[in-house]
This record gives C-alpha cells, structure tokens and sequence, in this order.
C-alpha cells in the first residue's frame, strides 16, 4: 500500500516545521487552511489525514464535506469515499462546521498535494532526503479462537519499505492492546512482529481493528497509519440450546394429520451463518412409546400430528425428549436437548349411552310435581364437561304435558317428573320415547356416525286413586229472569263421581251467594230463588252473579265448583234525567239539554222521547223541547221570557214505554256565564255564621256592662263614701286569668281581703257622682270581676278587685275616667271577639 511522501529537511528545526505538513500533521491552526500531502492513488476508505475540529468550533454537531469523494468523521479523520486518482494540479474542499443550536457554521479549508519528491540516503552536505516508493506489506490475519498456544503467538510481520534506507520504530493501538480487552496483542519495535498473549473467545470478540504505525527514530511518521483487521476464526464450541427447558402444548383430541401442536427453537452463539450454528431438530423418545402420534421438522421446529390414533380416552398427555444438534445433525455436531408435554383436550367424540333400552316406573293419578325415574347414562368424555353434561328430551307421548325431564347435574342422570296430575280413569299407562345428547355439539365425525340421537322407551303405570267427586267443568251456567218470583227453580250445578262416573250419591252445599238471592237442594244440587233478582243491584259491569257450590261424596271427599247465573233483564227502571237545576244565560244561551239514562239493557233503553208534562198553558207557551239524539233534548225558551227561575215538568219514556216525570228548576238569568248567577244565588241564601253570632252577643254584653255601671255609680254617690287622693291615678291592669281564682282587695288601708268569683256572690264596687274636671265628665268606678287594679300606692303590688261576699267595699281606692274606661274596654272587647272566631 501506497503512503504519503513527507518532506525531511537537513536541519532539525526545519524538519520539524516541514514535517508537521504531513499526513497526520496540521498546517495551520482552528480555522485557517490545511495542507495534507497524499500519494498519487488512493483506494476508497482508505485514511487521509487528520484535522483540528475542535479548534475550529468545539460545538460543531453537524460535520459535512464539499467533495463527495471525501468523508470526515467526528475525530477529524479525512477518509476517501471512492478511489481518488491525483494528477499534477493540486485539489481543494471545504469541510463545513455547523452548531444547529446556535446557529453558528464555520468552515476549513483542506489543500491535498501530490507528493513527487522521493527519499534518499542521508547526506551530510544535502539539505532534502529522497527516498523511493515503498510500501507497507500488511497480510490479511486471523486467528483460531480458543488457540492453545505457545504464547504469545505470533500472527504476521509488519514492515514498511522505508525501513530499507531509514531506522524504523512500529506501534500499533485499539482494541486488545490500549482498550479492553488490555495487552492482548503487542509489536516488535523493531522487526514489526505482531503477536497474541492469549486465548480467545470469539464470542466475546470476534474482530479486532488495530491501526499500526511506523515512525523513524526522531519520531516522525514514515508512513500512513495501517488498519490492521484481526479476525478471530470460529471454533464449534458452544453446544445450541432450547429456549425453554420444558414446552407444554394442547391439542384437540380430533384433531386431523398434520395439524400444527407447537414449536420448540434452540439457538446457538457459535458464528452464524456457518456450520457450528446449522441445527437440526429431532425427537428421541415419546412416551408412551406406541403408538408413534408426532414428528418434528428438522429446520423448522415445528411439531405435527402424523397418526389418526390420538384420543383423550386413551392417552391423556404425552411426553417427547427434543434433540438439536448443530453441524447439521452430522455425528460430531454438538447435541442439547428438551422435554415437551402435550397434553390432549377432550372433543365431544363419544356420545351418552343409555344403560338399558326400555325403563318402567309407577306413579297414582292426580299426583304432581314428584319424581318418578331416575335414567342413568354413560359417556367417556371428560367428566364435568359440557361433552360429558347430558342432555334430555322427551321425544314422544307428552303431549299433554303431564311429564318433564332434567338432568342431575352430580350425577348427570336424567330425572323424570310428574308435573300434571294424570287420570287413571282416562288412561292406565303412557309410554314415553326419551332421546339423550350432550350439551357441547359432537365432533365432525361422531356426527357423521350418529344420524340420530341415542333413545330409550319409559312405561309409566297410572295407579287408581279414589279421589272423590269431580267438578268438572269448573264454572258451569243457568239463567234465570229478572223480577222472578220468589220459589222459581231451575237447574243446579252437576258434579260427578269418576270412580262410578254418576253424581247420583253427591251431595251439595251453597257456600258462597253474595247477596242471598239463591238456594240450592241438597240432594239435585238445582236452585231455588229466595228473593226478587234484580240484575242493576248487581256490580255494574257484571252481568254474571256468581255462586260458589260445595260437591260432597259418602266419603266427605268434595270438590267445588261455581255457577254462573246470567240473569236475564227485564224493562223494569224507567230512564232517569239527569238534570236538576240548570242555568240558563240569557240573552248568550238560548238553550239548555237535558240528557237521561236508563239502568236495563240497551234493548229496553235508548232511543227516548221526551216531552213537556201536563203544565199549565203559560209553561208551554215559554218553553219548546226538541230532540237531540238517542239519550237527549234541548230545552229552549221564548224571546220574551222573564228573568226568574223557572219550574219546567219534563216526561221521559223508553222504547218500550217505561216513563217518569221530573220538574227540572231553570234559572233564566242575565249572565255571560252560569257562574255568575250561581255566585249570586250563593250570596243570598247566606245564613249568619257562628263568628256573626258571637259578635252580637259581645255587642250586647257591652252594653249590660255599661248598664251595671251606671247602677253600681248611683249605689255609691248614695252612700257618700270618701276616696284617698292618692289613688285618683291608678290603672285599670289586665288578668289574663280566665277561671275564678284567689285574688285578693287591697284597700286603701293596706288590708288584704280575700275575693272569690264573681258568679252568685255579687257585684263590688264604688262610683263617684259625676263632675267636670277639666271640661271631661269623670264616673269613678271599682271594676270587679277578673280586672287587675294597681296597689295602693307605695306598695308596689298588683291586686284584684273583686265581689266582696256578705258585705259592702270598705274604701273606694281607685277612680278612673269615662274615656280611661272606655280606652281600656275597647281594645279587650275585640280582642275577645277575635279569640271567638279563631276559636
């Protein structure tokens, strides 16, 4: 391989500044230009030189190249992309700089040169070495993983042709020598002899990429670095190995050949693509060992069903030892191996058995609801399964639906049961034709096998019970007509006894008749009517009356049964109407209709007429009827009719003639509508209430009281009794005591005298002679009873004045005003009249 040719000037100091023109050398610092001198060819992907990014913009992340014949890496490192052939002029790019998230872009500048000039033997007098073109000679290396030496082991020689006129020191770096794996291999400096201390794991590290140097003894380089690939070659030693120590698969017991069960997968570290990692798959051993269900792809792993043998009821699970070996499953490859479990799952393929073709069970007549059967069956599917689960059906003689069948879900029986009473007198024996499935549907081919379901016959025997009377039907219907006389007799209900198919030995009782309109003879069990029927007192909208009869035999056994009585309507209630009292506004309403109805049966009703009873003729000249329809008739009156209320006779009659008369009140009022004279007639027919009452004889109580006061004043000016002037200004207090108490008489003297009611003990008090104080006429007075008088002054008490029993007031203590009197009368009055009416 071609190198770079540098120049090597005489002198040391301008050999140094001429050689840091060379390959790896900078020719100006950060972003100034850089000269590399390259050889006339290089190969692609081969190294050029190295540049200072970091000087240029340490932040660059985006690194980009004007010749697309060049590439640089993020170290600096200038590399070919395609050959590059260089002629005699020089050749420029530009390596662009660029910081996306400042925003900031730089650029250097790379010149390449062709280096012309050659090397020679060192001369003291000459100023320029020479030296012709040479070499490296790199052989492509490998090395046998796991070697077992002598170490170290020599790989190759390394040995670049300027060592022919010049000293020439090697080193080599990366991987295994100045990274980990540390040491691994070192060079001769000298000789350019390469070699291993060590083993190697090629699945640890299967390529080494060292870069070799050659450098003269001043420590300049003589040569371009030299990639140096070691490859290690694969040995076979590592065994391949399943996934997962043991696979477990299900498969369908019905399953057909070829179906797909699982698949097992081994891998190997050895190197792909090669022999040590071709594997083979294969089974050494199913058990149980007969017979053979399964195979096994060789490359795929892939496990399938080769037999029509596999059945659950049979072989439950299996078990298969896996091998896989590499080298293609030659004698020497290496072998793992693993166990797979494949378990069957159960298919409905076995249909239930009945154990026995024909069954028979007992049961007595008129029972229900009682199990009678128990049929047992048998099925080889998996227990507690929807294909093991039975399934059934009665598949003849129920039509009548006296039986049912379900399946006990323990013991997967099937359970037949009674659920309608049976008759032995009707039938002695019913044969049942009883069919089985499973509740799960049955495979491909048990469904081509069984064209119908497996069946089985039952014969149920009916036992004879006496079981008394029949009443049969339930509800039986007479009739009989409205308005019959009392005594009329007709048909009764009729039981019957099975056991002698007569009712001749039956008895019969009443127990239900709603309104006591019927009787019934013990022995014939007809009836007899024991009151006038009137079908309207019947539930309106019931044209049926209803008995309840009791049917005993010698036995006391009974049975009931009712007895429909239509009873037939006669034209026995003439309509009615309906109307009482109507108001008529006039002059907006010129009319008003009357309406009837008639509680018979429509054939004795509607359509009915209606007229103007035998009235005076002043009444037939006011008011005119004309019909409306079946059930109605306008009432209408003349133009000049007074305001008053009217009495109009009015006569209606059915079809059939039934008629009544009735004196329908018309208000003929001046009015826009009814309400208005209905209010007004409301108002005038007020009665005084009870609140009106009491307020009367407030009114009137007032007035005795003022009556008394005058007497007792009289009373007092005769006998011309003095009154201390202290208590000329004494109020009048209320009570609120509402029934006699112990109130007491303070007199003017301090003395208390005890007082009782007032009711048959008298009246107490004094009143003073009328005079004028200040133009005011003044009545001094004692108020008794249950009013409340301020103390004497300087007591600071209230008391009560009150009768006095057996003798007269000692001191007239209080005066009071006409207008203090009448201030403090007032307000209680209405206050009483108030509680009067709230009460």
């Amino acid at each position: 391989m071609a190198t770079a040719q540098p120049r090597i000037p005489p002198r040391g100091a301008l050999g140094r500044l001429l050689l840091s023109l060379a390959v790896f050398s900078f020719a100006c610092e950060g972003c100034e230009k850089v000269t590399l001198n390259i050889p006339s060819k290089l190969e692609a992907d081969k190294i050029v030189g190295r540049v200072n990014l970091k000087e240029c913009l340490r932040s660059a992340d985006l690194i980009q190249s004007s010749d697309p014949d060049f590439r640089v890496l993020d170290d600096g490192s200038v590399y070919t992309a395609s050959t590059v052939v260089m002629s005699d002029e020089k050749r420029s790019f530009t390596i662009w700089l660029s910081d996306t998230k400042t925003q900031t872009q730089k650029e250097i500048k790379v010149l390449l040169e062709h280096q012309k000039k050659v090397l020679r033997k060192r001369d003291a007098k000459e100023a320029i070495l020479r030296r012709s073109k040479r070499r490296w000679a790199p052989i492509p290396c490998s090395m046998q993983e796991n070697s077992l030496g002598p170490f170290p082991l020599f790989l190759q020689q390394v040995q670049s042709d300027a060592a022919q006129n010049y000293t020439i020191f090697y080193s080599i770096s990366g991987r295994g020598v100045d990274q980990e794996p540390l040491n691994l291999f070192f060079i001769e400096k000298d000789t350019g002899n390469l070699y291993c201390t060590r083993p190697v794991d090629r699945e640890e590290y299967d390529i080494f990429d060292l870069i070799a140097y050659a450098s003269t003894a001043d420590g300049y380089s003589a040569d371009l670095p030299l990639p140096l690939p070691i490859r290690v070659e694969d040995e076979n030693d590592n065994h391949p190995i399943f996934t997962e120590a043991v696979y477990n698969f299900e498969v369908p017991e019905s399953s057909r050949v070829g179906t797909t069960v699982g698949v097992v997968c081994a891998t190997d570290r050895d190197e792909p693509d090669t022999m040590h990692t071709r594997l083979k798959y294969s089974i050494l051993e199913q058990s149980p060992r007969s017979p053979g269900i399964f195979a096994v792809h060789p490359s795929t792993g892939v496990i399938t069903i080769t037999s029509h043998y596999l059945d659950r009821e049979t072989v439950e699970k299996y078990s298969l030892i896996m091998k896989v070996q590499d080298m293609d499953g030659q004698f020497f490859g290496l072998i793992s191996t693993s166990t797979c479990m494949i378990t069957v799952k159960d298919s409905n393929d076995n249909a239930p058995t009945f154990k026995q073709n024909t069954y028979e069970a007992s049961v007595e007549e008129n029972a229900y609801n009682v199990e009678i059967l128990r049929i047992p069956v048998e099925d080889k599917d998996l227990i507690n399964t929807a294909n093991w689960r039975a399934n059934f059906t009665i598949l003849k003689g129920n039509e009548n639906g006296h039986f049912k069948i379900s399946t006990d879900k323990e013991t997967n029986e099937g359970v037949l049961y009674v659920v309608k009473p049976l008759n032995y007198e009707e039938s002695h024996q019913v044969i049942l034709e009883i069919g089985v499935n499973n509740e799960a549907p049955f495979t491909r081919d048990v469904a081509l096998r069984m064209a119908t379901m497996n069946r089985a016959l039952v014969t149920v025997h009916v036992r004879d019970q006496d079981e008394g009377p029949e009443c049969s039907p339930a509800a039986q219907y007479v009739r009989i007509k409205e308005n019959s006389a009392v005594g009329s007799k007709v048909n009764g209900y009729k039981a019957y006894d099975p056991e002698t198919n007569s009712g001749s030995r039956l008895r019969y009782k009443k127990l239900h008749d709603p309104k006591g309109w019927i009787t019934i003879d013990e022995i014939s069990g007809s009836i007899m009517t024991s009151k006038i029927l009137d079908r309207e007192a019947m539930t309106p909208g019931n044209d049926v009356y209803n008995i309840t009869v009791l049917a005993i035999d010698q036995d006391g056994r009974s049975c009931t049964g009712t007895l429909a009585v239509n009873i037939e309507d006669m034209n026995d209630n003439p309509p009615e109407i309906l109307q009482s009292y109507v108001t008529v506004c006039k002059p907006k309403m010129k009319y008003t209709d009357i309406s009837a109805v008639d509680p018979d049966e429509p054939i004795h009703g509607a359509p009915f007429y209606f007229s103007l009873a035998n009235t005076s003729p002043e009444t037939n000249r006011m008011w005119t009827l004309t019909r409306v329809n079946d059930t109605a008739a306008r009432l209408s009156y003349q133009k000049n009719a007074e305001f008053q209320e009217y009495s109009v006779p009015i006569t209606v009659k059915d079809r059939e003639g039934q008629s009544t008369t009735k004196t329908v009140r018309v208000n003929l009022c001046d009015c826009t509508h009814p309400s208005q004279c209905l209010a007004a007639r409301r108002s005038a027919e007020v009665i005084l209430g009870k609140w009106a009452i009491l307020a009367i004889l407030l009114g009137i109580a007032l007035l005795f009281s003022v009556l008394l006061t005058l007497v007792c004043g009289v009373v007092g000016a005769k006998k011309k009794k003095g009154f201390p002037e202290d208590l000329a200004q004494q109020n009048l207090i209320i009570s609120n005591t509402e029934a006699p108490g112990d109130d007491k008489v303070c007199s003017g003297n301090g003395f208390m005298t005890q007082t009782v009611n007032s009711s048959g003990q008298g009246f107490c008090g004094t009143m003073g002679s009328g005079v004028k104080n200040g133009g005011q006429e003044t009545i001094e007075m004692v108020k008794g009873g249950h009013q409340t008088l301020d103390s004497c002054r300087g007591t600071g008490h209230h008391h009560t004045l009150d009768s006095c029993r057996g003798g007269p007031l000692e001191v007239d203590n209080c005066r009071y005003t006409y207008s203090e009197w009448h201030n403090f009368t007032q307000p209680r009055l209405g206050e009483d009249s108030i509680r009067g009416h709230t009460g």
